[in-house]
C-alpha cells in the first residue's frame, strides 16, 4: 500500500475513533466522563518515506549538526508523529488528530454497534434548525418541533408570521438588554464599540436596518475600525465591517487583537453551525458548543466511500449533526480548508481560520497561535431590498459551497443575510480536482489573480510579498513566479506562457513577448518566505518532535536543485510560540488608487492555503481535448484584505522608502522588508522582524529528520 494511502486510513480511522469517543460521553451514555485536563492528548500518525516519485536531487547546501533526536516508535497517546510531504510538492497539513486519550486507533473501530436513526428525521430536525436561523431574536429550541399550518416561507417558516413576532417581542424587550463583558459603555450597543457620526448608540434590541446606520459610511479603513472592538463570547453582533485577529494563546497576556473559540462561536444562541476543517477533537470542539440546541454540519474530508458510510453510521444517533463529503477526486490529497459559519438568529458570522478544530491551534494548552478573519452580517429584515448585497464575495462563497456538496438550504439560507459590506474583501479558494471550462478562472492561484482585479488591486508597478508558512512544498522559480503574478492580478496566462513558450531570453526582437518576459522575472528579491529555523521550533517548546508536527519542511526540499533558498527567512512569534498561520502580506511600491478616491497601502490573504503547488493548483493544458485546465489537490479557502486610507502620500512613505532601498543596494543585497506598520492595525504581523536569513548556519526546521 502507499504510504500517503496508509495515512490517510489512519486519519480517517483516528476521526472515526474521535466521534466514537464523543458519542460514548454524551447525555444519557453509561460510558459518560468529564472532559479530560491532558494538556498532550494528541494522537499521531507516523510520518512515511519520501516519495518514490521524486527527481534526482543534487546537494548544493548541507545541513548543520543539529542535536540528535531520539529513535522514532510507534506512536502514543500524547505524542505527535507527522508527515505534511504525502506528494511529490505536498505541503498539506499534518495527519494529526486531537481526540481525547480514550481514543483508539485501531480495527474495532468499525465494529461499535450504534443505534440506528432514521435519516428523515434527523435532516428534517437540521432543516428547522436552519430555518430558526432567520429569526429576528431568539425563539427557543422547541419553536423546532412546532407544526405550522399557515403558508409558509422558505424552509417550511411563515415569514410574515415570523416577522410579526419578531417585532412584538422587540417592543417587549426593548430595555431589557444588558451591555457587552469587558465593555465600560454606559449605553448598550449591538454593535459594541461602533457610535454614529450623528446620533446615539442603537440598543442590542434594535433592527438590523438601524445596526447598519450606526457605522460611519466615510470610513474607508474598516477593518480597523472593527479591530478595536473587544471580543466576547455574548452573542452580539460585533463585527460587522470584518476584522482580523489572532487566536489567544494560554498563559499570554491579552491585549484586545485576539480571540477565543469561544468568542467565535457566541454560542448562546447559536442556531445552526456549518465547520469545515483538516483535523478534528471532536469532544473538545462540542464542549464549546450547546449540542442539545445547536444543529451542526461538519464539512470533512474522506475520499472513500466505505469512511464516508463508517462516519454517518457513528454520528447516526447524533440528531444535531449532519456531515458534508466534499467530492475528492484521485488526484486530491487533502480537504485541507478552514471555514466557519455561524447562523444566529439575528446575524451570520462568517468566519475563515488558519486553525483547526482542535484544541492545540486554539492555543489552549500555550503551544500555538493562529489567525482568523471575521465578519458579521445582519439579517434582511422581511420586505427590506438591500442593495449591492450580491457581492463577488457571496458569489464566490456559494460557489465554494455548492462545490463541496453543503446542502442546499444550508446555501440557501445565506440569502437571508445582508452580504454588502463583504464588498471591499475577496473569498478565494482551491476546489479540490480538475477545473475546466471557465471554472478554472475561478480556483487556486487563477482565482487569486481574479479577486484582486475584481478588488480594483492591480498595481501600476512592480509589488513585495511576504508568506508565512506553517508547512512548505517543493518550490520553484516558477511556481513564485505565478503567485507573484496572480497577486499582481493576473488569471495565470502570463505564467502558463512563460512555461510554454520555446524563447525565454529576454533578448528577443518581439516587444510584447520581451515584456512579458520581463515581468516574469519581476518576482525575483521581491518575495520572502516566512518560516522558523530549528532554533527557533527548539525554543518555543522543549520537546518539538513530539508537538511541532504542525510545521512541516522536508530537507528533500531544501536540498534540491531547483528549490529557490535565498527566498527563506526565519519566522520567530512575538509570543514565543509555534505558528499554524497561513498568510501572505503583498505591498505595492506605489500606490494603488483605488475606484472610491481612497488609495491601498496593501492587501493580505488570511486562510488554510500553504506556499504550495499542492494548495494553490498548476494551469495546463488537457491532452485529450487540447483546453486549459487547473489541476487541484487540496480543498482550500482564505479572504484578502486590502488596507487601504483615504486619498493622499502620506501612508506610502514606508512602501516608497522599501522603494527606494531596492534600487539603490546592489543586485545581491535586494530585500523587500516587510512594513509591518502598514498592516499591523488591520492584519496582525505576528513575527519578529525582519527575521534572520534561513542558511546552513541557520537550517530551517525539518520535521523527523
Amino acid at each position: 500500500m502507499d504510504p500517503s494511502d496508509l495515512e490517510q486510513k489512519m486519519l480517517e480511522a483516528a476521526i472515526a475513533a474521535s466521534l466514537q469517543e464523543f458519542h460514548k460521553q454524551r447525555p444519557g451514555s453509561s460510558s459518560q466522563s468529564a472532559p479530560s485536563d491532558d494538556k498532550n492528548e494528541v494522537y499521531q500518525i507516523a510520518s512515511k518515506s519520501p516519495s518514490k516519485a521524486s527527481s534526482p536531487v543534487t546537494s548544493p547546501s548541507k545541513i548543520p549538526n543539529r542535536p540528535k533526536r531520539s529513535p522514532q516508535t510507534s506512536p502514543l497517546p500524547g505524542s505527535q508523529v507527522v508527515d505534511l510531504t504525502n506528494d511529490s510538492d505536498s505541503d498539506s497539513d499534518v495527519k494529526e488528530i486531537f481526540p481525547k486519550s480514550k481514543s483508539v486507533i485501531s480495527s474495532e473501530t468499525d465494529e461499535e454497534p450504534v443505534k440506528d436513526v432514521g435519516d428523515d428525521y434527523s435532516d428534517d430536525d437540521l432543516k428547522r434548525a436552519i430555518a430558526m436561523s432567520l429569526e429576528g431574536s431568539q425563539h427557543g429550541v422547541e419553536a423546532a418541533d412546532t407544526a405550522i399550518d399557515k403558508p409558509q416561507g422558505i424552509f417550511g417558516i411563515d415569514r410574515k408570521q415570523m416577522e410579526q413576532e419578531r417585532l412584538a417581542r422587540l417592543a417587549k424587550r426593548k430595555a431589557e438588554s444588558s451591555p457587552p463583558l469587558n465593555q465600560p459603555a454606559p449605553k448598550a450597543a449591538k454593535i459594541t464599540g461602533h457610535q454614529p457620526l450623528s446620533t446615539t448608540q442603537a440598543s442590542t434590541t434594535q433592527a438590523s436596518s438601524q445596526q447598519r446606520a450606526s457605522v460611519p459610511s466615510n470610513y474607508t479603513n474598516t477593518t480597523t475600525r472593527d479591530a478595536g472592538v473587544q471580543p466576547t463570547a455574548q452573542p452580539l453582533m460585533q463585527y460587522p465591517l470584518g476584522v482580523v485577529k489572532k487566536t489567544h494563546v494560554a498563559n499570554k497576556l491579552r491585549t484586545g487583537n485576539d480571540i477565543t473559540i469561544e468568542e467565535v462561536f457566541q454560542r448562546a444562541d447559536l442556531n445552526v453551525a456549518v465547520l469545515s476543517s483538516f483535523m478534528w477533537d471532536i469532544e473538545w470542539l462540542f464542549s464549546k458548543l450547546d449540542t442539545r440546541k445547536t444543529r451542526f454540519i461538519l464539512m470533512m474530508g474522506a475520499k472513500e466511500e466505505a469512511t464516508r458510510s463508517q462516519y454517518r453510521r457513528e454520528t447516526a444517533s447524533m440528531r444535531t449533526l449532519d456531515l458534508c463529503f466534499p467530492p475528492m477526486e484521485p488526484q486530491v490529497n487533502n480537504m485541507h480548508s478552514k471555514l466557519i459559519l455561524l447562523y444566529h438568529p439575528g446575524y451570520l458570522r462568517v468566519a475563515v481560520p488558519t486553525a483547526n478544530l482542535t484544541q492545540a491551534d486554539w492555543g489552549e494548552n500555550g503551544l500555538m497561535e493562529n489567525t482568523i478573519f471575521l465578519i458579521d452580517l445582519p439579517r434582511i429584515e422581511l420586505g427590506v431590498k438591500i442593495e449591492k448585497s450580491n457581492t463577488s464575495f457571496k458569489e464566490e462563497l456559494i460557489y465554494f459551497l455548492k462545490a463541496s456538496g453543503l446542502r442546499s438550504d444550508a446555501i440557501k439560507a445565506l440569502d437571508e443575510f445582508d452580504f454588502s459590506k463583504t464588498a471591499r474583501y475577496a473569498f478565494v479558494h482551491t476546489i479540490g480536482g480538475s477545473r475546466t471550462g471557465e471554472s478554472w478562472k475561478r480556483s487556486g492561484y487563477c482565482g487569486l489573480g481574479r479577486a484582486v482585479t475584481q478588488l480594483g488591486l492591480q498595481p501600476s508597478g512592480p509589488i513585495n510579498i511576504a508568506y508565512v508558512a506553517s508547512s512548505i512544498g517543493s518550490l520553484t522559480d516558477e511556481f513564485l513566479r505565478a503567485i507573484y503574478l496572480a497577486a499582481k492580478g493576473d488569471d495565470g496566462l502570463t505564467d502558463y506562457k512563460l512555461r510554454n513558450t520555446r524563447d525565454s531570453s529576454a533578448k528577443t526582437n518581439d516587444l510584447q513577448r520581451r515584456e512579458m518576459i520581463q515581468l516574469g522575472q519581476e518576482w525575483q528579491n521581491r518575495f520572502n518566505v516566512y518560516f522558523p529555523s530549528d532554533q527557533t521550533v527548539r525554543l518555543a517548546h522543549v520537546n518539538p518532535d513530539h508537538t511541532a508536527g504542525t510545521v512541516c519542511f522536508s530537507s528533500r526540499w531544501w536540498l534540491g536543485a531547483k528549490f529557490p533558498r535565498g527566498i527563506l527567512k526565519d519566522c520567530e512569534s512575538e509570543r514565543g510560540v509555534l505558528m499554524h498561520n497561513k498568510l501572505m502580506y503583498v505591498w505595492p511600491s506605489e500606490p494603488i488608487h483605488m475606484p472610491d478616491g481612497s488609495e491601498c497601502k496593501g492587501w493580505a490573504y488570511v486562510g488554510s492555503a500553504n506556499i504550495s503547488e499542492s494548495a494553490w493548483g498548476r494551469l495546463v493544458k488537457d491532452r485529450s481535448t487540447g483546453q486549459l485546465k487547473l489541476n487541484c489537490r487540496n480543498w482550500e479557502c482564505g479572504v484578502l484584505v486590502p488596507v487601504t486610507s483615504p486619498g493622499g502620500r502620506a501612508y506610502s512613505q514606508a512602501s516608497d522608502a522599501t522603494t527606494a532601498t531596492l534600487d539603490a543596494a546592489p543586485a545581491s543585497q535586494l530585500q523587500p522588508q516587510l512594513p509591518a506598520q502598514i498592516f499591523q492595525d488591520t492584519i496582525p504581523v505576528p513575527m519578529k522582524l525582519p527575521g534572520a536569513d534561513l542558511t546552513e548556519s541557520r537550517a530551517p526546521w525539518f520535521f523527523q529528520e
